[in-house]
């Protein structure tokens, strides 16, 4: 566990919390195992029926931290890395997950959203998934899970072009439910979360197993894009990525 993960349980809602606010709240590997085992004990008990994802501060996340990955790309163990766990978590979770999007949604930031069920966001929130810019490639299905949300010719303004999408952008282009003022969103969210939890339970499950019917499609593109991934983080492009990012220069790829 980690004490950057917060998790509460309230009325049968439980609420994960990204709390690394002197980073952003950029996700380490200790981080996505404290959130899998959140999102794991949820889905297979009953204690709670609504679980909300969100962040701390102003900023739901910046992302995956580029040291911890970097540091961890370079090793060889054939153990499923905790963010391996974090992604199958939330693609197979039975449960509705809601995402309460409180400020950026950078990299995983946005791409955990697509196997939300419910997505919320501030005023402020924004939507980027620059990997090509860091070296990498996109994750968590969102190769074919954001084209299939937002459309071909967005999806790939965002994920080639670097585009940054606000909230409001991102509500027209249906990756968005709602959009709310800032200093309502968990307001907003907590009550939809709470209609959500005292809904008939079974129907819900059932429910979200005929909306979510492409799960084996979807693992299997997930862990295509996975093995690229790794690839990626022990390429030079991303060595150059890390190594620009704490020199605070432009990166140089040649």
């Amino acid at each position: 566990m980690t004490d950057n993960i917060l998790i509460t349980t309230e009325a049968r809602v439980t609420t994960v919390t990204i709390d690394r606010q002197d980073k952003k709240n950029a996700i380490t590997q200790a981080m996505y195992g404290a959130m899998a085992d959140a999102i794991e004990e949820y889905g297979q008990t009953d204690t709670a029926r609504a679980l909300i994802l969100t962040g701390a501060g102003d900023m739901f996340t910046a992302g995956n931290d580029l040291q911890d990955f970097s540091i961890q790309g370079s090793g060889k163990s054939e153990e499923m890395p905790p963010v391996g766990r974090f992604l199958n978590a939330i693609r197979d979770c039975p449960k509705p997950l809601i995402a309460a999007v409180n400020g950026p949604g950078i990299g995983i930031g946005l791409t955990m959203l697509l196997h939300c069920d419910l997505v919320y966001a501030g005023q402020s929130a924004t939507f980027g998934a620059p990997f090509v810019k860091l070296g990498l490639v996109p994750e968590a299905g969102a190769s074919i899970l954001l084209p299939a949300s937002v459309g071909m010719a967005v999806a790939n303004d965002i994920l080639l072009a670097g585009r940054t999408l606000t909230a409001d952008e991102a509500h027209s282009y249906g990756l968005v439910a709602r959009v709310f003022a800032d200093a309502d969103l968990m307001t907003e969210v907590q009550a939809i979360a709470q209609s959500v939890a005292q809904s008939a339970p079974v129907a819900l499950r059932r429910s979200k197993a005929l909306i979510r019917n492409q799960k084996d499609q979807i693992a299997d593109h997930m862990a295509a894009e996975i093995s690229v991934f790794v690839e990626q983080l022990k390429s030079p492009d991303f060595a150059e990525s890390v190594a620009a990012l704490m020199q605070k220069r432009a990166p140089n790829y040649g």
